[in-house]
């Protein structure tokens, strides 16, 4: 189980190797994502509160990266944060998520990353539900959910 201790050792001296590498050029993503999609996952932009279509979906399934399938969370582990964005207590792998500093608005917080792609995710704070106390929240636009219905 990931602990916060880990996620400021991976954000301070980097992170778990991904299993794999997916880069493309900004016009070749451009070509496969929805303009929000990449303002997003892209532009490390961030979606207003309670607006993203996965906010109060708790089907069975997979979380994926928006831009290159990654698998990143499994929908078990979703909780409501009432933050607005999606929640999570724990990523599907070590190695599927990146954390990075970021000290952007005067804060100090940690964002995470899709580690295969760099899509942008999120960011994750020490504010979740035991045992973990991890709270990754996500933006919709960065992911897509692949209902367990769909791998029958």
């Amino acid at each position: 189980m990931i602990t916060w201790k880990d996620v400021i050792h991976f954000s301070v001296n980097g992170n778990p190797t991904p299993h794999k590498r997916v880069e493309k050029t900004e016009d070749e993503w451009r070509a496969i994502l929805t303009p929000e999609q990449f303002q997003i996952s892209r532009l490390h932009g961030t979606e207003r509160p309670h607006t993203g279509a996965l906010c109060a979906i708790f089907d069975e399934g997979i979380y994926q990266c928006v831009c290159c399938d990654t698998q990143l969370f499994d929908a078990s582990i979703k909780f409501d944060s009432s933050s607005g964005w999606p929640s999570f207590t724990q990523p599907i792998k070590e190695n599927a998520i990146k954390y990075i500093k970021d000290t952007t608005y005067g804060m100090v917080r940690v964002e995470v990353l899709c580690n295969t792609c760099d899509g942008h995710l999120g960011h994750i704070f020490p504010d979740g539900p035991k045992p973990s106390g991890l709270r990754y929240c996500v933006n919709s636009a960065s992911m897509k959910l692949k209902k367990a219905s769909e791998n029958e």
